[in-house]
């Protein structure tokens, strides 16, 4: 347990919680989710002799087939609702089972900085070795850091925290390489619905319909704005997914039964009443990226997701100080670059979703006006 480290961005939003029942204002940049317009739901025409109680470990069957037509509509491959997918307790228990399953003691995972805050600790809970590489290595360069102890490569995309969009050619170079070196694939796509009107999402799986070597994890969770829930999926081989079922029904036994019913019976009316709303936060992300940019700071490339990597450029101060200085000062809360790798100490990154455009606003001033004064 001494190897593993809180994750930065929930300690920092634990924080800012205290913060704010304390009665100070927080502009909140730093929560990793989108607010969204949802109805209280009601639990009214489930039915009342099975949302209490245990359901299938692979997940409530008509949430399942729902997630596997929904999932072949956005990626093109099939997907076995019986076989190939399983519900979660959020995608977070499905990357750690992932990686559990694949790992022996001192095997390798190649993360690509910036990485999601929790990707090198969930592979040291499987007893694994993380192997970070800069944020500005290329997918082509990714091969000089494998070795006969790498068992796997895990992508977000899209990505969490620069927003970044894997293209079809890159996708394709992941998977050549991950048959090359006989490697997995392990692709998070949490924020796959967070792309903005004509622009165009690719999924692991249309490389790798069959599945041989891909594993998806994704979140129902984050792309509905229901964060809370605790819903994911996971979507792998059936040879895989049945041995991944054992890590399941020995710690959870079941994603919770009443709320993937609600989420089967709703399922098309939350993308209905979600989708615009999703637009909506990515149409914000972008326009941030334009305030920064007029106002001297960049970002790290990217269009998608509600997140902005930017860059403190001749700031003085790393980004734990920065961020510190600028909760303090400012009363704007920004999550360190640091949690993101040890490559990533120039930057920050910014949440868009849980905030007005004129408190957004606010708070991307304040950020680009302690860049210039720390310089």
């Amino acid at each position: 347990m001494d190897t593993l480290s809180e994750a930065s961005s929930i300690r920092l939003n634990n924080r800012i919680y205290e913060m704010q029942a304390a009665g100070m204002d927080v502009i909140t940049l730093s929560l990793g989710e989108a607010f969204f317009d949802i109805p209280v739901p009601s639990f009214e025409g489930l039915p009342s002799a099975k949302i209490h109680h245990y359901s299938h470990s692979r997940g409530v069957p008509l949430l399942r087939e729902k997630l596997a037509k929904y999932q072949q509509a956005s990626s093109g491959a099939p997907v076995d609702p019986e076989r190939e997918i399983m519900v979660t307790a959020g995608s977070k228990a499905a990357i750690v089972m992932a990686f559990t399953a694949l790992l022996e003691p001192g095997d390798e995972v190649i993360i690509p900085e910036p990485m999601w805050v929790s990707y090198p600790d969930q592979v040291r809970i499987a007893r694994g070795v993380p192997v970070m590489t800069p944020w500005y290595e290329t997918v082509e360069g990714l091969a000089s850091y494998i070795t006969p102890r790498t068992r796997a490569i895990v992508v977000n995309n899209p990505h969490n925290p620069s927003g970044r969009r894997l293209d079809a050619d890159a996708l394709r170079a992941l998977h050549e390489l991950a048959d090359r070196h006989g490697l997995f694939l392990i692709a998070d796509e949490a924020y796959h619905e967070f792309v903005a009107n004509g622009s165009t999402f690719v999924s692991a799986l249309e490389h790798d319909p069959g599945k041989r070597h891909t594993i998806v994890c994704n979140s129902m969770s984050k792309n509905y704005g229901i964060s809370g829930w605790r819903i994911g999926y996971m979507i792998a081989n059936a040879q895989l997914t049945d041995q991944i079922i054992k890590l399941q029904q020995h710690m959870v036994t079941c994603a919770p039964t009443i709320l993937c019913y609600y989420l089967a019976e709703n399922f098309e009316t939350i993308i209905e009443r979600t989708r615009p709303q999703i637009q909506r936060v990515v149409g914000a992300r972008n326009r941030m990226a334009a305030l920064l940019a007029e106002q001297g700071v960049e970002c790290l490339d990217g269009d998608s997701t509600f997140y902005l990597f930017a860059s403190l450029g001749e700031s003085r101060l790393n980004s734990e100080y920065f961020a510190e200085r600028l909760l303090h000062q400012h009363g704007v809360g920004v999550v360190p670059g640091i949690g993101y790798g040890p490559s990533c100490d120039r930057f920050v990154r910014i949440s868009v979703g849980t905030e007005s455009d004129e408190r957004l606003v606010q708070g991307i001033s304040a950020l680009a006006s302690l860049v210039h004064e720390t310089r």
